[in-house]
């Protein structure tokens, strides 16, 4: 009959169980047992659920529920020094919409070494909405001159359908670098109350663009200081260095070294590289120059500058601000446009040739692009051409025509395109000048005028009556030659009597 009535009871606790009638013992991570009484139709299991695909049904507000777990606080004690024994108390919230389920958390860091448990604490299940305390212990081991130190905390856990979360947080604890002292964890913002004082370079600028080798040139910039103290005694180093002190502000030997700085490229002409410039408050701005000559042995290309700021901020502390600006240098084409023969007079509406030619004048191979040659004054023909490489020295010619439109000087405009040493399109511009005189115009001549008005002799044929009075003429020892054709004395007609003039003689009588 006793071992009935057991059965019966077991029975009887077994179906009080199932369907929720009985309180459930469970245990929080103190290990103090606590009972949580259950609603009809509620259920909470006890083991870890057998991982099922059976999708979960969904429900009115969202498509899915999950549990979630969120840092609520943490807070760190103990001795924080090299070797010191320190403890991290974390409060977790299991801030989703369902039970988290085998729940876990991971310590590390990289100098914070977990005790007892090997940085592993089980977290056990965590209903929705509910908190969960966890404590770890630490060994300081490492640099805590960086004043902050880093425990990453990895929290894994189920849902009741048996699927893995995994969620991992980032702990900071503010040390202050001393050999004891403990920590406030939470976010490390910017003290508002710190006074620094910072300078930079807000804009810069070359007097000469484009810079090339050889050239010298004045370097402006705008300095600023940025910070929210002042900077006193601000010396600017061209090409980096740096001014003596020590941390705590002590000068020592040697004052202010930029002799070890960059000059390859650019170097300090007038001047050397130290300037002072003063005092700078917060906020103000300052203008800096600096003359420097570009290396004639220097390539194209972009080039990087180092310029250091020493000054002392509000403490009398040595501050080295150091900035990089960079400074193009290019290798443009020198070239010479010009006749290679003095070119022949030019005559308006009368085609002319023009011998242009091109000389490279730099100690570097240039590659042109097209010539052109323009005039308003005329016409240009074959005026545009390819001109190509051109060796230091070398030339190009080009025999384009001139057909003048007005007389007086005309202004010939020759372009010449090519690309940088950063592919960029460029063009060099020359002018000629070359004379145009008026051109000849040939009017019509009236045979019959000869200058003022007098009768050109027009050469006809002899008739027969003139040949028979040449040969009278010639019977009396006359001039009896026949009239040429430029022009001589005009035949006479037969019949007519020249009077013949005899001059008188000088006989005594």
């Amino acid at each position: 009959m006793l071992s009935i009535r057991k059965s019966l009871t077991a029975m009887g606790l077994l179906i009080a169980f199932l369907f929720g009638l009985a309180p459930i013992s469970v245990y929080s991570l103190q290990g103090q047992a606590t009972d949580t009484p259950t609603a009809t139709n509620t259920s909470v299991p006890s083991d870890t659920p057998v991982p099922s695909n059976t999708p979960r049904p969904p429900t009115a507000t969202l498509p899915f529920v999950r549990p979630q777990f969120v840092v609520r606080t943490s807070k760190p004690s103990g001795n924080f020094k090299n070797g010191g024994s320190v403890k991290l108390n974390i409060v977790l919230e299991n801030a989703g919409t369902a039970a988290a389920y085998s729940a876990q958390a991971v310590f590390s860091s990289a100098n914070l070494v977990p005790t007892k448990n090997g940085g592993v604490a089980v977290l056990g299940t965590v209903g929705a909405d509910n908190e969960v305390s966890v404590s770890q212990g630490f060994l300081v081991s490492g640099d805590l001159s960086a004043g902050v130190l880093v425990v990453d905390l990895t929290v894994t856990y189920y849902d009741d359908a048996g699927a893995t979360y995994s969620d991992k947080f980032t702990l900071s604890i503010k040390v202050d670098g001393t050999s004891s002292g403990s920590g406030v964890s939470g976010p490390t913002a910017t003290p508002t109350g710190v006074k620094t004082s910072q300078l930079v370079i807000t804009d810069y600028s070359a007097s000469i663009d484009p810079l090339q080798p050889g050239m010298q040139f004045e370097l402006k910039m705008t300095v600023k200081n940025v910070g929210n103290a002042n900077a006193q005694r601000v010396t600017m180093i061209v090409g980096g260095g740096s001014s003596g002190g020590s941390d705590n502000g002590t000068p020592q030997a040697g004052g202010v070294s930029g002799g070890s700085g960059e000059f390859t490229n650019f170097a300090p002409v007038g001047a050397s590289n130290v300037q002072s410039l003063g005092d700078l408050a917060a906020g103000n701005t300052t203008q800096a120059t600096q003359n420097l000559i570009v290396n004639v042995s220097t390539n194209p290309g972009a080039y990087p500058m180092k310029v250091t700021f020493s000054y002392l901020n509000d403490r009398n502390e040595v501050i080295n601000d150091e900035q990089v600006i960079t400074l193009l240098v290019y290798s443009l084409p020198s070239v010479d446009v010009s006749f290679y023969r003095p070119p022949d007079a030019f005559f308006v509406g009368q085609p002319g040739p023009l011998p242009i030619q091109v000389v490279n004048l730099g100690k570097r191979l240039s590659v042109l692009g097209n010539i052109r040659i323009t005039s308003e004054g005329g016409t240009i023909e074959n005026g545009t051409s390819l001109v190509g490489s051109l060796d230091a020295g070398g030339y190009f010619t080009l025999d384009a025509l001139l057909i003048p439109e007005q007389s007086g000087i005309v202004t010939l405009d020759i372009t010449i395109d090519y690309v940088d040493d950063f592919n960029q399109p460029r063009t060099i511009e020359k002018t000629l000048e070359v004379e145009v005189m008026e051109g000849f115009v040939e009017e019509p001549v009236d045979p019959s005028l000869n200058g003022g008005g007098e009768e050109f002799p027009i050469p006809t044929e002899e008739t027969l009556w003139q040949k028979i009075w040449r040969f009278i003429l010639g019977l009396l020892g006359l001039d009896s030659s026949a009239p040429d054709a430029d022009g001589g004395a005009p035949m006479l007609e037969p019949g007519i009597e020249q009077p013949i003039q005899v001059k008188p003689g000088t006989g005594k009588g």
